[in-house]
Parts: structure tokens; C-alpha cells; sequence
């Protein structure tokens, strides 16, 4: 037979072997006796003599009749003059079921339900579908309309969802005051339910369930008191009203239940209310309920508000242990292992812990996974803690599935298995463990072990931050302050910062990185200094070493109290950076022994640059054969510096033996490692010949190396070079003058003495006093020596004079100080005499300066 229900085919067709149930045969022959006993019967359960009426039950089973079936199918649900068996209920009220009769409708309204929520059988929505019709055809005004409805509003296996017909049932048994229905609507019409929203419709049908509550609990129901106060709630339908709350969690308690004491003691501090939750528990844990004990020992531990209370919590929670509470085990054994509230017994918080394992608490082997995995207190034992893991897993904690899948991913304990830590980490994921989320999601983005997922892990990873796993924030900021993830520094950085004002230590890490480099804000030392030292009084361990190079940059910028503090630190750059300072006097007066003792500390730890620096000050001192060993120290660490100031010295022989071979040795690896004035340095050798045969070609090559490096003397060099033809490279006057009019222009000094002194010759170009003057005075009022030395030679021959040097360089400070425009004026008139002409003429200048 088919069944078709009212409102449409939603099914598939009944299963052939459940036909029995449906097809309205033959009817039970039962005579006004068989009633009377049947009668008798449901008289001595009421009594609660239930073991009487299991005797009067069983021949009316031995004769078929179906009421019978279903009274005795009711005892086995409920526990009552029997063991709890829903297996059995089950089986008694599908024999109820088989034969037509006046219990037909509440029979298969019990046995729909059961199979709707799987309890005794195995879940089967379609079974459920077609027994709770059968029930709501013989309009009993029990439940049938709302659980019909419950199954049609989302649909289910072998069911099509139909929410019109699910909103039609569900306002008929709302019409009839059935609260599961009018509770059902009022969620449906709130935010995220299955029906258009309507918060209006959503309110008043809260306040018609807290109607229909409110008379249960006036009658004494416990649980509907206890159901009134979860409308109370952040997330209850009528909204956080806390004095509401606290007053159906004390009338719950009043009414001398033991559970709802112990409930309404526990809702209660979990609601803030931790004085009142607390007495409330305590009541109850004196009486004996050791639930109570046991959360009682837990808030104590960890109050919502207030200090803990360790010796009170752990009395409570040994007396919990010795009522055989497994939760009061691993409460207690993780408090000892974690030292939470000052208790602190390692070897005793892993014997309750392992006391909890054997009776096979999922906590505890998700706990005792963690200790011997990763935990720096015990010894690491992988293959211990891959085994409780797996017993934790397969006893259904998430806790243990992350771990698990995560130990898998890495190889911890077993080899690596990607696939199967992937299905763990999904599966964790999927019951809300954000470390899950995070572990896969960063996997995803690496695509070291898992294939790379930007996408999937960009996802994970935003699920994790949303549900305020910090760490997970700070991995998504630094993909997108990266590049890993589609380049939005802005959004990296509220992340990390977001992270860090949660007391994320490794993302204020991140985000002084961040102000220090300009990642995604305006380069700021100071606000990375503000991070990073928040990160180091936070104790991570990167803190000290970014902190460092902040000081340092800080020091750079001319906050000598910060570069002192990165020294002292012990970086080895700003112990240069601190000697190099103390060497020139800049931010601080000169002192050559403290300048000594900064490099010097510097060099001991590596620093390239400081051995270089040292070679330089002690081949000014003299002292060649340390120097020496300093730049050698240098260039044994890679600095190119250092190689092009020691093959100087051995291409010329300056301070040291000349060695030409090695010089030029020096000077080709630091040439080739982009220091622009070894170049240089070749480009003179081969111009005029030092220590190599003279080469045009050569020495305008590697001029044009340094030049294209940066260094703007060399353009000048070259410039003089093809202006004067004096060298290996032929004289091209006009190319040489307009590198030297580049470079002059540009404000290099020795370009503007050397276009000077062409000016006041002539010979190569055209003489010009006026444009010589000009040049010689930008020259040398930059300081420039040569410039400086030859206007001075021009005031003493214009005086008849052929000494006294010093005089002539004080009378230019004097004019230098005076207006531009004067010194100019006084300097073109001094160049008009012709021995001072010639004088300034003849000095040679310096390109390099």
C-alpha cells in the first residue's frame, strides 16, 4: 500500500518491510474483557505498582492485543517496574502497530518519535516521517503536528524539506498552546532561522512560551523554571535580562529538586552571579549531589569574579573523587599539572589524570596526549601520546582529534601522513576547534606537507580569527603583510594589531616589525619600540633581538640613549654604529678610547664593519702592521670596504709593504662585489699606471662601473681625464667637459674645482676668471681642500707673497662667512691679478673629494 500524506509527496515510498504498520488490516479482536484488564492495568501503573501491572501485562501481550504491547512499550521507555530499554520500547510499539486499534495513533506517535531522534533505533527520517502522519491522522492533540513539523522545516534523510507546510503545523499546534511549537516559531522567526526574518513575530511568540512556562512552573515544574531562565540569557529569546534570570534559576532551587539546585547553582555563576551560584552549589554538594561538588571545585579554581580559593576547591573536588566523579579527576589532575591557582603536584595531577584515562574520559586523553607530547614538564613520549590521542579521538573529543591530526601533519611519534591528518584536522575544524582551523589553514598556505590552498586556508584561517583565536589573527596578518595572501597590508595589519591589544605577545612582535619597516603603516620607531618592548616584558623570545634593531635605528636617527641601549644589548651593529659615533663625535663629543672599545667589542662579535673601521683608525695612527690585521679580519668576513682600502694600500704602499699583485687581487673581489670605489681605484691603476700597464679601455671601463654604482667623483675623474689627455685615455675635450659640467652642476666639489681651474687657465677651453671664480667658490666652500688651498695661493700672489698658508685659508673663512654674493665679487677681483691667476691655476685639485 502507498501512503500519500496531505500537502504533497515529500518521501520516498514506506520501506516493504515496515508495510505492516500502515496498512490498516484486520482489526485486534478484543472483547469488553480484554478492556477491563487492559483497563485494570493502566489503573496499577498510575498507582505505581508497576511490577503488579507487568503481570497483569503479559498474557494480554501472549494474546496479540496491541494495547498491551503499547502500555508495556511505555514502561521500557520510562525505566519504570523495568531496566530503562528504548530497544525494547521500540520493539513493543511496532507489535502495538501492526494491527489496527484505539492506541494505533499513540503508538506510532511513540515509535515515530524515537526513530525521529534515534534513540533505541537507528535514526531513520523516513520511518519517522510516515509513523508521526499516522499519527496526526488520528488527531490525538498530542505532539505529532510539531514534530512533523521539526522534521519538514529542514527536511532529512529521504525527506524533502517543505518549511510552508512546517510553518502550517507548526501554527496549528501553537493554536492548541503546544509549547514545543510555539517555541519552535519563535526561533524559526528570529536571526538565522529557518523563516523570513521577523523579530516582531519572533518576540511575541518568546513571550507566548514564557506564557505557557509560566504556568508549568506556577504548578511546581521545576524544569519549566529552569527553561524560563535560559529565555533570560545573551542568547535567549527574550534577551539578557539577568534579574529575570536569577529569579526562575532561585525559584528552580527553591523547589527543592537537587539537580535543579545544583543547575541553578552552576547557571548562576556562569550568568556572574557568583556569590549566589556558589551557596547554591555548596547546598546542593553538602547534600551529596557530586556534580555539584565537582563544578563547585572547578569555580572555585577559576571564579568569574574574585580570587580563587585553592584549598577550598580541592577539598570539594577530593570529596567529588572519592564519590567516584571521573570530571572531579581530571578537574583536580589538570589544576595540579598547570599549577592553576597556585596547586602545583606534576606527579599527582598525572596519576588522577590517569586514573580518569582508564575509565576512558576523553578529557583526560586529550590532557595526558598534550603532557607527553609537547609539554617541556614531562619527558616527550610520541608514541605514549599518539596512543591516548587516538583512544581520545575515537571517544569523540575534538581536543584530541586536533592534536592528533596535528602530531600526523608533522610526524611527531609516527612517520608523516598527510592524508589522514588532513581528514582529523577537517573533523576537528567542523566541531568548532579553532586550533584546528588555524594548524590546517597555515598548512594550506605553506604547501610544505598539505597542496597549497591559498584560498581554503585564507578561509580556515578567517574562521579561526572570527571566533578570536589570536594566533590565527596574527598568521592571516602576516600572510597578507607578506604577500602569502592577495596583498591588503591594511587589513595585516588590523589583524595583528587587533591580536596584540589581546595580549598576543608573538603580534605585538609582529607589529613593532611592522612600524619599524613600514609594512602597512607609516614607518614609525617609536610605536615599534612601544610594541616590541610590550612583546619583551611579555617575555617571547624574538622581543629582545627585534627590539635591539629598533634601538639601533632609533640610534641612527640621532637617539643616542637607544643606540647605547642596542650596544649594551649586545648587537653587534650598534656596537659599531656606538664606535663610530664616539670616532667622528656624532651625538656625542669624541672620545678615540671609547670609540676604540665599541668597535672593538663589535669586532669580537663578528661585526665585518668594525674590523674595517678599526683597520682604517690604525693606519691614520701609523700603526700598519694592526691595521693590517684588522682589515684583513674585514675582509676575511666579506666587506667589500675593507678590500678596497687594503688593496689601496698594497697597490700603493701606502702604511704597508707594496704588493701589487695583492692590491689588485683585493680590488678586482670588492669591484666584482659592487663597491664602487674599488672600481674607481682600478680605473685610476690602469689611467696612469700603477702597478699595471697603462689601458684606455680598462681604466674608462671601470670608471664607468663606479660611475654607474653611484660614485659621482669617478664621473668627475673621467671628465678631467678626457679633458687633460694626460693618462692612458686619449684627450676628448668636449666629452670631458660635459661630464665635468654634469658633475659640477650636480654640486660635486672636486667637478667644480677641477671646471674652475679649466676656466682660469685655459688652454683646454676658452678662459672665463669670472666662471673659474664661480667654481672655485662653490668648491671650496664646501670644503673642498683643493679649491680651498688654490684660492688662498691666488690671496698670497696677489699680495707678492710665497708663504704664511694658514693666513691665506683664515682670510677665506672670513669671506666665506660673508654674504654669497660678495665672496664672489671679492673673489673675482682677486682673480683679475695675473700672478694670482696663474697661482690658483696651478694648483692641482682633487676629483675624488
Amino acid at each position: 500500500m502507498t501512503h500519500e500524506p496531505p500537502g504533497g509527496q515529500h518521501a520516498a515510498p514506506i520501506p516493504a518491510e515496515y508495510e505492516a504498520w500502515f496498512d490498516g488490516g484486520i482489526e485486534a479482536p478484543m472483547d469488553g474483557h480484554d478492556w477491563d484488564r487492559v483497563n485494570r492495568a493502566q489503573d496499577t501503573i498510575e498507582a505505581g505498582h508497576y511490577e503488579e501491572a507487568i503481570e497483569q501485562l503479559q498474557p494480554l501481550m501472549e494474546m496479540g492485543f496491541p494495547p498491551a504491547y503499547y502500555e508495556m512499550g511505555k514502561l521500557y521507555e520510562r525505566g519504570l517496574g523495568v531496566e530503562a530499554d528504548r530497544v525494547e520500547a521500540a520493539r513493543l510499539y511496532g507489535k502495538a502497530i501492526e494491527r489496527p486499534s484505539p492506541i494505533h495513533g499513540h503508538a506510532s506517535l511513540n515509535l515515530g518519535r524515537l526513530y525521529l531522534e534515534g534513540r533505541g533505533v537507528e535514526r531513520n527520517d523516513l520511518l519517522a516521517y510516515y509513523l508521526l502522519w499516522q499519527a496526526k491522522d488520528a488527531d490525538l492533540e498530542r505532539n505529532a503536528d510539531a514534530l512533523l513539523a521539526r522534521l519538514l522545516a529542514e527536511g532529512g534523510e529521504g525527506v524533502e524539506a517543505d518549511p510552508e507546510l512546517a510553518q502550517r503545523l507548526y501554527e496549528q499546534a501553537a493554536a492548541r498552546g503546544e509549547a514545543q511549537a510555539i517555541e519552535a516559531l519563535a526561533k524559526a522567526y528570529a536571526p538565522g532561522g529557518w523563516l523570513e526574518e521577523d523579530p516582531a513575530q519572533s518576540m511575541d511568540y518568546a513571550q507566548r512560551y514564557a506564557d505557557v512556562l509560566e504556568s508549568e512552573a506556577a504548578a511546581g515544574e521545576v524544569n519549566a523554571m529552569l527553561q524560563l531562565a535560559s529565555l533570560y540569557t545573551t542568547d535567549g529569546l527574550l534577551g539578557d535580562q539577568p534579574d529575570q534570570r536569577v529569579h526562575w534559576l532561585q525559584q528552580a532551587a527553591e523547589a527543592g529538586d537537587l539537580d535543579a539546585l545544583a543547575r541553578a547553582g552552576r547557571d548562576m555563576t556562569r550568568a556572574g552571579e557568583q556569590q549566589q551560584g556558589v551557596a547554591l552549589l555548596e547546598d546542593a554538594a553538602r547534600q551529596g549531589h557530586v556534580d555539584a561538588m565537582a563544578f563547585l571545585g572547578q569555580t572555585l579554581l577559576e571564579p568569574e569574579v574574585g580570587s580563587p580559593e585553592p584549598v577550598r576547591a580541592e577539598r570539594w573536588l577530593r570529596e567529588a573523587i572519592e564519590h567516584g566523579s571521573v570530571d572531579a579527576h581530571v578537574i583536580l589532575g589538570r589544576a595540579l599539572v598547570e599549577g592553576q591557582a597556585g596547586l602545583n603536584d606534576l606527579p599527582r595531577g598525572m596519576g588522577l589524570l590517569e586514573q580518569a584515562a582508564e575509565r576512558h574520559d576523553p578529557l583526560a586523553l586529550a590532557q595526558l596526549g598534550s603532557l607527553y607530547l609537547n609539554d617541556e614538564r614531562v619527558a616527550g613520549q610520541p608514541y605514549i601520546a599518539l596512543d591516548y590521542l587516538e583512544r581520545g579521538h575515537e571517544l569523540g573529543h575534538p581536543w584530541a582529534t586536533e592534536q592528533l591530526g596535528d602530531a600526523l601533519l608533522e610526524g611527531r611519534g609516527s612517520p608523516p601522513d598527510p592524508s589522514r591528518a588532513e581528514e582529523l584536522l577537517e573533523n576537528a575544524a567542523d566541531q568548532g576547534q579553532t586550533g584546528a582551523m588555524r594548524i590546517l589553514g597555515a598548512a594550506y598556505l605553506s604547501g610544505d606537507v598539505l597542496p597549497y590552498h591559498p584560498t581554503r586556508g585564507q578561509d580556515l584561517l578567517e574562521r579561526a580569527a572570527q571566533a578570536g583565536d589570536t594566533t590565527a589573527m596574527t598568521q592571516l596578518g602576516e600572510a597578507y603583510l607578506d604577500g602569502s595572501l592577495e596583498d591588503v597590508p591594511s587589513e595585516g595589519i588590523r589583524l595583528v594589531r587587533q591580536a596584540a591589544q589581546q595580549g598576543d605577545a608573538y603580534a605585538m612582535v609582529v607589529l613593532g616589525r611592522a612600524y619599524r619597516h613600514g609594512d602597512g603603516v607609516e614607518r614609525d620607531l617609536a610605536e615599534a619600540n612601544r610594541w616590541l618592548t610590550q612583546a619583551q616584558q611579555e617575555g617571547h623570545d624574538s622581543a629582545d633581538d627585534a627590539l635591539t634593531y629598533v634601538q639601533r635605528d632609533l640610534g641612527a636617527q640621532g637617539d643616542i640613549e637607544a643606540l647605547v641601549a642596542a650596544a649594551e644589548d649586545g648587537h653587534p651593529g650598534a656596537m659599531a654604529d656606538l664606535g663610530r659615533a664616539f670616532l667622528n663625535g656624532e651625538g656625542v663629543e669624541r672620545d678615540q678610547g671609547r670609540a676604540e672599545y665599541w668597535l672593538g667589542q663589535a669586532h669580537q662579535a663578528g661585526h665585518a664593519g668594525a674590523a674595517a673601521s678599526l683597520g682604517r683608525m690604525y693606519m691614520d695612527r701609523g700603526d700598519s702592521a694592526t691595521a693590517v690585521d684588522y682589515l684583513e679580519a674585514a675582509v676575511a668576513r666579506g666587506h667589500a670596504g675593507a678590500r678596497a682600502n687594503l688593496g689601496e694600500a698594497y697597490l700603493t704602499g701606502d702604511h704597508v709593504d707594496q704588493d701589487v699583485e695583492r692590491g689588485l687581487e683585493l680590488l678586482h673581489a670588492a669591484a666584482d662585489a659592487g663597491m664602487p670605489h674599488a672600481a674607481f681605484l682600478l680605473g685610476e691603476a690602469h689611467q696612469h699606471g700603477d702597478g699595471v700597464e697603462q689601458n684606455a679601455e680598462e681604466a674608462e671601463r671601470w670608471y664607468q662601473q663606479a660611475i654607474d654604482a653611484g660614485a659621482d667623483y669617478a664621473n668627475a675623474a673621467l671628465g678631467l681625464a678626457l679633458m687633460r689627455g694626460d693618462g692612458a685615455i686619449e684627450q676628448d675635450v668636449e666629452r670631458g667637459y660635459e661630464l665635468l659640467h654634469q658633475a659640477a652642476e650636480q654640486g660635486h666639489p672636486g667637478a667644480q674645482a677641477s671646471l674652475g681651474r679649466e676656466y682660469l687657465r685655459g688652454g683646454n677651453i676658452e678662459t672665463d676668471p669670472e666662471r673659474g671664480a664661480n667654481y672655485l667658490y662653490e668648491a671650496a666652500s664646501q670644503g673642498h681642500r683643493s679649491a680651498r688651498l688654490a684660492l688662498a695661493e691666488a690671496y698670497l700672489a696677489s699680495r707678492g707673497l710665497q708663504a704664511n698658508q694658514e693666513q691665506a685659508l683664515l682670510w677665506l673663512d672670513d669671506v666665506f662667512e660673508s654674504e654669497g654674493q660678495m665672496a664672489v665679487e671679492t673673489l673675482r677681483q682677486l682673480l683679475s691679478d695675473e700672478e694670482a691667476l696663474a697661482a690658483a691655476g696651478d694648483v692641482e685639485v682633487e676629483t675624488e673629494e
